[in-house]
């Protein structure tokens, strides 16, 4: 009998990439199209699969006991912290996501929230003309930059926007600071970072790390008054901290395309309706460019791994 694959999350144009691949590997893709909202429904359409591919869907112990054939995971996308890893090792399958395929797509998106943040750009249009839509527009030639996580979006990031300020400053403990010279920026302890940066750009993963790694505490270290851009993943701001920065004029602005949850609920209203917020849906990753390149790399990813070879993207217990 021929090996499935399961697409348990749509929402892409077109699956003929994957198609064409996994026919000519053999493999039966079928795709979940019914209402995403029953989790269960999904196990059950994927009981027999051996590879599975998901955007959003959660995979946990609960769900992996419904899929007794599975032997690979690949996450589209760089985050996979909707995966029960140790669950998944523990029945000897192969995880994978998709790293590195948006780099120049998020690295562009935070800059774009950037300059919306520093120039004020989504004030009022309705306010009398030639008048600045808020105070304390931001000229970036002397000030500093701080950048947390400098890997491959980081770095990016970092190279983009180096050009533009006075300085700029990294965190990153997993990175030497010759790396850091390397992408234009000087390694830096998190407090100095906090203190001296007048935007901080957040490019870190979600672990249990970084988790509300900027909270209350965080806002209080920050003497600048700083922009604060996240396109990495939205826990990694305690958002009831961040409003209320926001509220106590602690931050001049935020820049957000990712949440705590998403889709935003009510607990994100009032922090998205913030004058002092830009906020974007979650589409940094999206450029035509790399939604091509997540959708051919995660397939092939799904082939490398059933075939047993080993993979840049898949994960470890290591990771």
């Amino acid at each position: 009998m021929m090996k499935q694959i399961a697409i348990l999350d749509t929402g892409y144009e077109s699956y003929g990439l994957e198609q064409e691949l996994f026919t000519r590997h053999g493999y039966e893709l079928i795709i979940y199209e019914a209402p995403s909202g029953d989790i269960h429904a999904k196990y059950e359409f994927a009981c027999r699969a051996s590879g599975i591919l998901v955007r959003g869907s959660v995979i946990d112990n609960e769900a992996l006991k419904h899929m007794p054939n599975l032997e690979a995971i690949v996450r589209y996308g760089v985050g996979y912290d909707n995966i029960d890893l140790e669950a998944a090792f523990q029945r000897g399958i192969r995880v994978a996501n998709v790293q590195g395929y948006a780099n120049h797509a998020v690295s562009d998106h935070a800059l774009a929230l950037m300059f919306a943040c520093t120039r004020g750009i989504t004030g009022d249009p309705a306010s009398p003309f030639g008048t600045p839509w808020r105070p304390h527009i931001l000229e970036l030639h002397n000030k500093t930059l701080g950048i947390i996580g400098i890997g491959r979006i980081g770095s990016h990031f970092s190279k983009k926007a180096s050009s533009l300020f006075g300085e700029v400053l990294a965190f990153d403990p997993y990175r030497s600071g010759s790396y850091m010279r390397e992408h234009k920026a000087e390694k830096s302890g998190f407090e100095e970072l906090l203190r001296r940066s007048h935007v901080i750009s957040i490019h870190c993963n979600l672990t249990p790390e970084t988790a509300n790694l900027i909270n209350d505490s965080a806002f209080r270290a920050m003497e600048q008054v700083p922009v604060i851009i996240n396109t990495a993943r939205g826990q990694v701001i305690q958002e009831e901290a961040l409003l209320r920065a926001l509220e106590q004029g602690k931050i001049h602005s935020a820049g957000l395309d990712v949440y705590a949850s998403e889709p935003p609920g009510s607990a994100q209203v009032k922090l998205m309706a913030h004058p002092h917020v830009v906020a974007t849906p979650h589409l940094a990753w999206y450029s035509e460019n790399s939604m091509k390149e997540l959708q051919r790399r995660a397939a092939q990813n799904m082939v490398d791994l059933l075939g047993g070879r080993k993979i840049m993207d898949e994960i470890d217990r290591a990771t």
